[in-house]
């Protein structure tokens, strides 16, 4: 699921592209609680696709898996997006120059295989169980060009364990350590990691201070950070 600040925050590529199944919904009132609307939450995301364009090349095929309430798939600046999500929110919610598919993110046969440059998640994969994970990044890869990108914000276990579990649908605990490992083990290079990247919530009385993420991007001291940034390529 897209959620920035925690809330507001091997196949054969010539093959014919295959219709996947388009099925079931989250939680009942997930988006209501954990996925609440909130004003903030594009200003936020328009200062991290900027960030975000030293991995992103401007000419870039991008897929965003979880897309959710499609923060990041409107403000990324690219040449073709792609947003998907279980959830028919993402329909709603994608701009118009965005290609919004209903879908399980692990099952992306409807896509060819090196397709995209960028495969980009927020907060997912600690929503799945191993193997489901695994059968995603199995998938990303191969809907990858070669030398594509993995991009993953995630929440870091490490930095605030008492409130991981506050997402009563988390179900898999990473780290900054673990992540990058995992990865590796599933095929993939790691290019960056970054530990400390955001906080794991704006959901604060400062959560209205969204001109000052360009400086905490920047900054080399991180109050309250609870999300890391780990980029891998294919």
């Amino acid at each position: 699921m897209t959620v920035l600040w925690r809330h507001l925050l091997s196949g054969d590529s010539s093959a014919e592209p295959q219709e996947a199944p388009q099925s079931g919904v989250y939680v009942p009132g997930y988006f209501e609680t954990r996925l609440a609307p909130s004003a903030s939450r594009s200003k936020v995301w328009k200062h991290l696709c900027t960030y975000f364009t030293r991995w992103i090349a401007t000419d870039a095929d991008v897929l965003e898996l979880g897309a959710g309430w499609c923060d990041f798939a409107n403000h990324v600046r690219c040449g073709r997006v792609v947003a998907m999500d279980l959830d028919a929110t993402v329909k709603n919610s994608a701009a118009t120059h965005v290609e919004a598919v209903v879908g399980d993110c692990t099952d992306l046969r409807r896509f060819r295989g090196a397709t995209f440059d960028v495969v980009f998640a927020s907060n997912l994969l600690e929503h799945l169980e191993r193997g489901d994970a695994s059968r995603l990044l199995a998938e990303a890869r191969r809907v990858l060009r070669p030398g594509g990108r993995l991009i993953l914000m995630q929440p870091n276990f490490r930095l605030q364990p008492g409130h991981y579990f506050d997402d009563f649908t988390h179900v898999a605990i990473y780290t900054d350590k673990s992540l990058p490992d995992y990865l590796e083990a599933e095929g993939w290079t790691i290019e960056a990691v970054h530990a400390r990247f955001l906080p794991l919530t704006l959901k604060t009385r400062g959560s209205g201070l969204t001109f000052l993420v360009p400086w905490y991007l920047r900054s080399p001291v991180k109050p309250l950070a609870g999300q890391m940034l780990v980029i891998a390529s294919r």
